[in-house]
């Protein structure tokens, strides 16, 4: 079985003033962090990119091993970025994880835990649980991107999530970081653990 990593990158970071996905995390940009945390579990791994593309592209170490997809119209959304990403898959893939760029604190053994219980089988979704809060990443079975791809580009991925909620599966984690996502300078210093 494999399964596709999708890190959602494309949007303007109007609120934090500067591409997300080039903040710092403990020594690697966010996106870097995130290339490097599915690699070992996902083949290939899509990284969709919108506004400041190019900035990014430039911006980062690990760009090699990564496939990048731009997203025409990143202003309609999260989830036409995913949309970008489904469409541009191959069809021989078991399944897909993706997560937006702002989790950057999400830990390798979540990762490893939550593709773990998606190979164990039966399951059409696997995601992190923390504390009874579902986060990031999440994977889904290879047909649910068809349903996806089905939706309106101003739609979300919960929607289409939610019509699975019998065949789901969570994986209880010690790790806030599937939880924990930075929009702003102050959301980006608690991340950092320089504010409570």
């Amino acid at each position: 079985m494999s399964i596709a990593g999708i890190i959602l990158a494309a949007g303007a970071s109007r609120r934090m003033g500067t591409p997300k996905a080039l903040l710092d995390y403990h020594g690697q940009t966010w996106l870097d962090r995130w290339i490097g945390l599915l690699r070992p579990h996902c083949d290939p791994v899509l990284v969709v990119l919108g506004a400041d593309a190019q900035r990014i592209r430039a911006g980062i170490r690990r760009a090699a091993e990564a496939q990048f997809v731009i997203n025409p119209e990143p202003q309609r959304g999260q989830f036409s970025s995913l949309q970008c990403a489904l469409a541009a898959l191959p069809e021989h893939i078991s399944g897909f994880l993706f997560t937006p760029v702002d989790h950057p604190a999400v830990r390798a053994d979540t990762i490893e835990n939550v593709v773990a219980e998606f190979l164990r089988g039966g399951a059409q979704v696997v995601a992190p649980r923390y504390r009874g809060r579902g986060g990031h990443p999440v994977c889904c079975a290879w047909p649910l991107a068809a349903e996806m791809l089905a939706e309106p580009p101003e739609s979300q991925a919960r929607l289409v999530l939610r019509r699975h909620r019998e065949s789901t599966r969570y994986v209880e984690v010690e790790d806030p970081g599937v939880v924990e996502d930075a929009d702003d300078p102050v959301g980006y210093e608690r991340l950092l653990g320089d504010l409570p």
